[in-house]
């Protein structure tokens, strides 16, 4: 169906609002180190315990324009009923994620781009997901902050002429 087509596409996943599941997963059965993550900072440490920074949201990975993972969005469930947290977070700066130098969606509809030689660019994730929906696939998304140069540069790569909405 089109909904599972669009989860797959833009790798679109959840992380469970439970303590500490995404350390039992990937830590206790696939063995990886708590240190690596809280170095790509999906878990972060507070009086000396570790919490998935992501727990009870709707996980959107974040890529380079090469399709390379580099950091990760979560968005809160909007039925969760917890105003007192953030709607969306975001991976802190880390050694290969710097939020000034990525463009949601690039790396999925740069031929799009080039193709028509203009980009659109939105505000946020669910914007881009939401126009590839309606077969509007040149656009990107700055995820909520102002356009920087880096960004500004990259996105010129594909294209002279820019749009924002």
């Amino acid at each position: 169906n089109a909904a599972g087509a669009i989860l797959t596409l833009f790798q679109l996943g959840f992380s469970p609002d439970m303590p500490l599941a995404l350390k039992s997963y990937i830590v206790d059965k696939k063995k990886n180190s708590i240190r690596d993550l809280e170095r790509i900072g999906v878990v972060f440490r507070k009086d000396g315990r570790s919490f998935d920074r992501f727990r009870g949201r709707i996980i959107f990975p974040l890529f380079d324009h090469r399709g390379n993972v580099v950091g990760f969005a979560g968005r809160i469930l909007p039925s969760a009923g917890k105003s007192s947290l953030a709607k969306y977070i975001n991976t802190p700066e880390t050694e290969i994620y710097h939020k000034s130098k990525i463009l949601y969606g690039l790396n999925l509809t740069k031929g799009e781009i080039k193709k028509k030689q203009e980009a659109t660019v939105m505000e946020g994730e669910l914007d881009v997901i939401s126009s590839w929906q309606v077969d509007i696939k040149n656009v990107v998304a700055i995820k909520g902050s102002s356009l920087t140069e880096d960004q500004a540069r990259l996105l010129l790569r594909f294209s002279k002429e820019l749009c924002f909405h």
